[in-house]
């Protein structure tokens, strides 16, 4: 498959030269460490499936990581090929990530929320060859999902199932295999991508209701990493927990990424649950730990409850949503660490964030100031830069940006001087600092994830009752965010928040983006063109009461 990354020379002169971009793959790490400290633990998995609790050294990684390679290869996994992975925060995420990397092949996370609609055309897009696919999670088995599906991709060659049977089962890969070889090191050694391919292809959510492929490079990933972990004074004595799923791009750069980069070691939480996230922090000493603005609540709300289990705790990044102020000073009172709050996409990573020991004006007020290597401004809709405290379009620039988005490279929007534009509006402060006051583009964030509103507003309006449609996001204290959909029924016809659910689940629509919320109006707010004012109706949305409030 084609994914070229678009890398104009001028852009690879100045990351190169500016020393942004470090020219290596995160198999550098891994090798380096398992030389130095081979016995020194690098995961730490709880398993809430099975109940197991997975420790793997540095040694015993890099051993799975090459049996699995050396398995991946023999299904045919070779340079440029997909491996697409549906997968919870277990240990074979990443040695699967690090396998893919030792063949030259890319790597495609992929939320376990999602379903046969989302997944048809994820896996299509990426034209993946192998998936690999938990046998079941929370309930829901995959692999009937997958029967399903299949016959409609035909690039799709292996599917692979953690505690599956058979020929399916991923175990057969690691499990009594045998060690790498001198053929398969050769193999590795003549497949090794270079720090400017793509390695990662993760899908975002965008205003046309199409999930979009991001494509990253190792040097692009690299270049968020590293000034992330210098900012915040993480090194190889760190422990780092890691809750937020690792097929999101906090998960996936924090998660499988970081801790590899630094020699430390990364704690897996599957299923969030704040009370056992504290109990992790207690027995395994997590010192960092970044997730999105739901967890950052419900951690506050345990802390309160039992303080001496977070001793250990140094930071909380919060980022992924809105997150209000009060909580961000209910959580540094309660949790007795420091709380950064941050800001960034799946396009670029962690863009900017708060600094520890920032004035109260910047912790509390900001989304902070950006990244090294990173650059922000604010301009109007000519493109104009706006003075301090202006509110504008936000952009974005830098050495973390992205390398375009798979088969679409119409979409990427940037300009002469490579800035990108995020889709969000801002005010920036005369000190650099960032505050996030909407988005230009039409999709609400639930949690920290992406909700794609034109193809709900598709499937809703395919109901035999509705007229119209718009979806828009409301207040949430938790969530950040929830979706509320407002509709004109046909003459005659009713429908309840119930039924359209109801609706939008046989159509297997993933939970996360059902709307939780249903108006029923007589017509809509429009501009003379006929264009629907959505600016207004999540001015009604803002006023309504928290779901469950």
């Amino acid at each position: 498959m084609k994914t070229d990354p678009i890398l104009p020379e001028a852009r690879l002169r100045t990351m190169k030269a500016a020393g942004f971009w470090l020219d290596k793959i995160l198999l550098d790490d891994l090798d380096r460490w398992t030389a130095k400290v081979p016995g020194r633990i690098a995961i730490v998995d709880h398993n809430s499936m099975t109940g197991a609790r997975t420790v793997l050294s540095y040694a015993e990684l890099a051993r799975r990581v090459d049996r699995l390679a050396a398995g991946l290869a023999r299904l045919g996994v070779g340079r440029g090929d997909v491996v697409s992975l549906q997968l919870p925060n277990w240990w074979q995420f990443i040695a699967l990530h690090l396998a893919a990397l030792r063949l030259g092949a890319i790597t495609n996370p992929i939320m376990p929320i999602f379903r046969e609609r989302e997944l048809s055309f994820m896996l299509r897009l990426a034209e993946s060859k192998v998936l690999v696919i938990a046998r079941e999670f929370r309930g829901f088995k995959y692999p009937p999902m997958i029967a399903a599906i299949r016959p409609s991709l035909p690039a799709l060659e292996h599917v692979l199932v953690i505690g599956g049977e058979g020929d399916s089962a991923f175990e057969r890969l690691v499990d009594g295999a045998p060690d790498a070889d001198d053929a398969a090191r050769a193999l590795f050694a003549a497949s090794r991508p270079t720090p400017d391919d793509v390695v990662e292809i993760l899908y975002t959510s965008g205003t046309t209701g199409e999930p979009k492929g991001v494509m990253h490079t190792s040097n692009t990933l690299y270049a968020n990493i590293a000034p992330y972990c210098t900012r915040f004074g993480l090194d190889e004595n760190d422990t780092l927990l890691m809750a937020s799923p690792l097929a999101h791009q906090t998960g996936f750069l924090y998660g499988v990424m970081a801790f590899i980069y630094l020699g430390d070691k990364v704690v897996l939480q599957d299923i969030w649950n704040a009370g056992k996230a504290v109990d992790l922090i207690a027995a395994e000493g997590v010192t960092f730990t970044m997730a999105a603005t739901p967890f950052l609540s419900d951690m506050t709300d345990e802390a309160a409850k039992r303080p001496a289990d977070l001793k250990s705790l140094r930071t909380f990044l919060s980022a992924g949503a809105p997150i209000p102020r009060a909580l961000v000073r209910r959580a540094a009172e309660h949790l007795g660490a420091n709380i950064i709050s941050a800001w960034g996409m799946t396009e670029n990573g962690a863009v900017t964030t708060t600094r520890i020991g920032d004035p109260p004006d910047k912790t509390f007020e900001t989304d902070g100031c950006a990244l090294e290597g990173m650059e922000v401004r604010v301009v109007d809709d000519k493109g104009v830069l706006l003075p301090a405290d202006a509110e504008g379009r936000l952009q974005a620039k830098g050495a973390s940006n992205f390398v375009g988005y798979l088969k679409h490279p119409e979409w990427f929007s940037t300009d002469d001087d490579g800035w990108f534009d995020t889709g969000d509006l801002a005010r920036i402060d005369k000190d650099g600092y960032v505050r996030i006051t909407g988005r230009t583009k039409d999709v609400i964030i639930r949690g920290g994830e992406n909700v794609p509103v034109v193809e709900i507003e598709g499937l809703i309006y395919q109901h035999p009752a509705i007229q119209e449609v718009a979806v828009v996001a409301m207040p949430d204290p938790r969530l950040g965010e929830r979706g509320c959909a407002f509709v004109v029924l046909r003459q005659g016809a009713s429908l309840t928040l119930a039924e359209l659910v109801a609706f939008l689940e046989q159509r297997r629509l993933a939970r996360n983006y059902l709307p939780e919320r249903l108006e029923v109006l007589d017509s809509l707010p429009k501009t003379p063109s006929g264009k629907i004012q959505k600016v207004v109706l999540r001015g009604v949305a803002k006023d309504f009461p928290p779901i469950g409030g």
